[in-house]
């Protein structure tokens, strides 16, 4: 007799004796026949005992998730009976015999799609969770992305090189969990944020195309994109500029979506600038599934005596604003106005149009024409407003308007090298140290260093940042002048970054790659908000795991053994 996946059975094995493993989905009773669905990995299947099967009285106190074993035969269902919603519905299993492999309580919450269990108690019992089949959809289609990125990138010449998970403490931007060294009393390894020192290595060390899927390690708070542990698809490549790595990761995204969703994708993809996008969309992700753009509103003020928008642009600040071809209700403008409060805004400026005809609080101030709909503007300093505009644009798009394609996939490139943290006043990197200043703005480095633009790039899907890279330095003069411009010091530079500087010294080619959320690509391919639904163990909110209980306290003799001591507030 052969065992088959009950989800795979079809009319062909009518006549045929099979056996079938997995778990009890529903059990009915129906005038004196039972009937089972069975479901496994693969789907389900219905299967009836017979009341003169001598396994019939044991089957009465069968319950839902017990793990059986049923050997029986595949019989075609009449025409009248055949369950349209089950890919097994023309067929069934005329039990003849059934083991019982395992029992189970009843489980805290419906084993199905259609689940109203809250979040904590789906994370708390995650292995009845997974067994859900959209959530082991989920799961195998991860398995899927990583055979195809696999597949392109060994067609690619690429080498897969794993990097180590015990590494040293380096300041990348995020919080370092660190693992104290037993041997090494009262010292501590760091779980690498990223590979990016690594991956730079091995380009000095002449593997010229690497990539990994990597585990990376970041201690921030989070949300529904984010998790302390997470996945990302690492490339590097040598003797390389930017447009061979976008053409790459290109073809790779080309590839996948072919692979995993059958989605032909254009390309090349849209290129903005980090100048541009933030003018026309105030994001340097800009979501481009909806077609409104930012409007500035400075000149239409300009001259006018509304005091508000005066006062800041006397000051050098600007008024920008969005649209929305809905007439939104005042109670609609009340909740943008409270939501983009939220964000730091003073306050919110409107108007609407209908039929030419301009109404609403500024009206009076505005002339010009304008196509029907609500105009919501903001006003402030020019380092804050199109960030503003840009939440506002977001909050206007998300309630109010429809997007005009399903998929927005674009560069933005060019970022500004450096910024300047509003709270300290310090110069900082915009996103990492290791970047290559541009050709044209290197000169800055030694005049106005928040002039300097870096190489890099950003992949953006629908509004997420997806992935990012640049052009790294590979010069050790160039690369300690920029670790030296943020502030550190020649001691901290020699700890932190000397075995990277040792690399770039002894003959480092040019070289750059990106870096790819595998987690938040699979997510948006699937539909999906949030992250945890492609993690197989993933953590809250709160970064707590609840399945097993992490983080959980040491043992007194652990922490001994570990030279450490939980001092309590």
């Amino acid at each position: 007799m052969n065992r088959e996946y009950a989800g795979k059975l079809n009319e062909k094995f009518t006549g045929e004796s099979v056996n079938i493993c997995g778990w009890i989905k529903k059990i009915r009773n129906l005038g004196g026949v039972i009937f089972i669905n069975v479901r496994d990995i693969s789907g389900e299947v219905q299967v009836i005992v017979e009341p003169d099967n001598p396994m019939y009285k044991k089957c009465q106190s069968l319950g839902t998730q017990y793990v059986i074993s049923i050997d029986g035969l595949v019989r075609k269902r009449p025409d009248n009976m055949i369950n349209t919603s089950m890919k097994t519905g023309a067929i069934e299993i005329v039990a003849k015999n059934v083991q019982i492999l395992n029992t189970s309580p009843t489980p805290p919450f419906v084993v199905d799609d259609n689940t109203n269990a809250q979040e904590e108690l789906k994370l708390r019992y995650r292995f009845l969770d997974l067994r859900r089949p959209v959530m082991q959809k989920n799961i195998i289609k991860r398995s899927q992305l990583m055979k195809a990125i696999r597949d392109f990138l060994y067609s690619e010449d690429f080498y897969e090189i794993d990097t180590p998970m015990l590494t040293k403490s380096t300041p990348e931007g995020a919080r370092d969990f660190v693992v104290p060294s037993r041997i090494y009393r009262g010292k501590f390894y760091a779980l690498p944020q990223s590979p990016q020192i690594y991956k730079q290595v091995l380009m000095s060390s002449g593997f010229d195309r690497y990539f990994q899927i990597a585990r990376c390690f970041r201690d921030e708070d989070l949300r529904s994109d984010r998790q302390p542990e997470f996945t990302q698809v690492d490339l590097e490549m040598s003797f390389v500029d930017m447009a061979d790595i976008l053409s790459l990761t290109e073809k790779l995204l080309q590839y996948i979506y072919m692979t995993i969703s059958g989605i032909k994708l254009d390309m090349p993809f849209l290129r903005l600038t980090y100048e541009k996008a933030m003018q026309e969309y105030g994001s340097d992700k800009p979501d481009l599934r909806y077609k409104n753009k930012l409007i500035d509103f400075t000149d239409y003020f300009e001259h006018s005596n509304f005091r508000i928008t005066a006062d800041i642009i006397a000051k050098g600040g600007k008024v920008i604003g969005v649209s929305t071809e809905k007439i939104l209700s005042r109670a609609q403008i009340e909740y943008v106005t409270e939501e983009i409060k939220k964000e730091g805004a003073a306050g919110l400026l409107w108007f609407k149009v209908q039929d030419g005809k301009l109404q609403g609080q500024v009206s009076k101030y505005i002339s010009g024409s304008f196509e029907n709909g609500t105009y919501l503007i903001v006003a402030d300093k020019m380092e804050n407003v199109y960030k503003l505009a840009g939440i506002l644009r977001n909050i206007v798009t998300r309630n109010y308007e429809k997007p005009v394609r399903e998929l927005s996939i674009l560069w933005v490139i060019n970022f500004p090298l450096f910024e300047k943290d509003e709270q300290t006043g310090l110069v900082e990197p915009a996103h990492h140290i290791f970047t290559m200043p541009t050709d044209e703005t290197i000169e800055m480095l030694d005049k106005d260093i928040l002039k300097v633009i870096g190489r890099q790039y950003d992949l953006v899907i629908n509004g997420i940042e997806m992935g990012s890279g640049s052009i790294r330095v590979h010069r050790r003069d160039l690369q300690e002048k920029l670790l030296r411009l943020i502030g550190l010091s020649e001691k901290r530079i020699h700890e932190n970054f000397g075995f990277l500087l040792e690399a770039l010294e002894y003959g480092a080619p040019p070289h750059g790659g990106i870096a790819l959320g595998f987690d938040r690509l699979l997510a948006v391919m699937l539909g999906l908000s949030s992250i945890r639904d492609v993690i197989p163990f993933p953590k809250t909110t709160t970064a707590q795991a609840l399945f097993e209980k992490a983080p959980d306290n040491l043992t007194e003799r652990q922490l001994k053994e570990l030279h450490l001591k939980i001092i309590e507030d």
